[in-house]
């Protein structure tokens, strides 16, 4: 099984997260076994929320904190934002 990519720091609540990479991005849809239109439609992105994927997924434009928190729940990472810092 491959180990995923994923830092710690991406891994925290909002306050002290750190933004995930296009790697980081395309990981945890590999987790979720998730194509980007699946992820568009469990997010609500609407009609064009698969070029909003891949644009997060490209490095082209930045995942939002929700976007995320939401995608590594559905990983199975857990629920990110109820994490205490250590």
């Amino acid at each position: 099984m491959t180990e995923a990519l994923i830092r710690n720091d991406c891994l925290q609540p909002a306050a002290s997260w750190e933004q995930a990479t296009g790697e980081e991005v395309r990981e945890v849809l590999r987790l979720a076994n998730f194509t980007g239109g699946q992820a568009a439609r469990a997010l609500g992105l609407g009609a064009k929320g698969d070029r909003t994927v891949r644009r997060w997924v490209g490095g082209d434009s930045s995942i939002p904190y929700a976007a995320w928190a939401l995608l590594c729940d559905f990983a199975g990472l857990g629920m990110i934002w109820k994490r205490r810092d250590n």
